[in-house]
C-alpha cells in the first residue's frame, strides 16, 4: 500500500480582487474623462452638420448663377424655373433652405436649422455676390462677413 504525502499549504493569504479604493480610482479617472470626451465629441458631431448647411449653400448658390447666365434673370423666365424653387423643397436632414430675397439681378440663400435638432438657432446666408453671414446660438458667435462652424471662430 502506498500512501500520498500532502505538502501543508502555505500559510500566507493571497489577496483576490480589487480593493474598493481601486475600484472607486478607476471610476473617478473614467468620470473625469468623459466629462472631457462627451460635450468634445457633440461639438465635433454638430461641426460636420454644419458643413451640411454650407455645403447646400454652395451647391444652389452655383446652381443659381448657373440659371442666371443661361436666363439673365435669377427668377423664373419661361419655362427655366428657378433652382430657388427646388431650395425651398430640399430635404436636409439637418437644415431647411429658402431663398427669402429673389429679383431679377439678386438674391439670397438660407440655410435654417431644423428645430428639435442640435442645429437649430443656426442660421447661414449667402447671396449673388458671394456675401456670407451666420446666425447662431449664445457663445458660437454671429458674423456677418462668414460661415461660423466651429465655437470661438474669429468673424474676420
Amino acid at each position: 500500500m502506498q500512501m500520498h504525502i500532502r505538502a501543508a499549504k502555505p500559510t500566507t493569504n493571497y489577496r483576490r480582487g480589487f480593493t474598493l479604493i481601486e475600484v472607486m480610482i478607476v471610476v473617478a479617472i473614467i468620470a473625469v474623462l468623459a466629462a472631457f470626451a462627451i460635450p468634445q465629441y457633440r461639438e465635433y458631431v454638430l461641426r460636420g452638420q454644419l458643413v451640411s448647411a454650407t455645403n447646400l449653400l454652395s451647391s444652389y448658390q452655383a446652381r443659381m448663377e448657373r440659371h442666371f447666365q443661361d436666363n439673365r434673370d435669377y427668377r423664373t423666365v419661361g419655362t427655366f424655373i428657378t433652382p430657388c424653387v427646388a431650395a425651398a423643397a430640399e430635404r436636409d436632414e439637418f437644415f431647411q433652405l429658402s431663398c427669402p430675397t429673389l429679383e431679377a439681378n439678386s438674391f439670397v440663400l438660407r440655410a435654417t436649422g431644423r428645430t428639435g435638432l442640435p442645429t437649430a438657432g443656426f442660421q447661414f446666408t449667402v447671396d449673388q455676390q458671394s456675401a456670407r453671414s451666420t446666425v447662431a446660438p449664445t457663445g458660437w458667435g454671429d458674423c456677418a462677413t462668414r460661415w461660423i462652424l466651429r465655437r470661438g471662430q474669429a468673424c474676420n
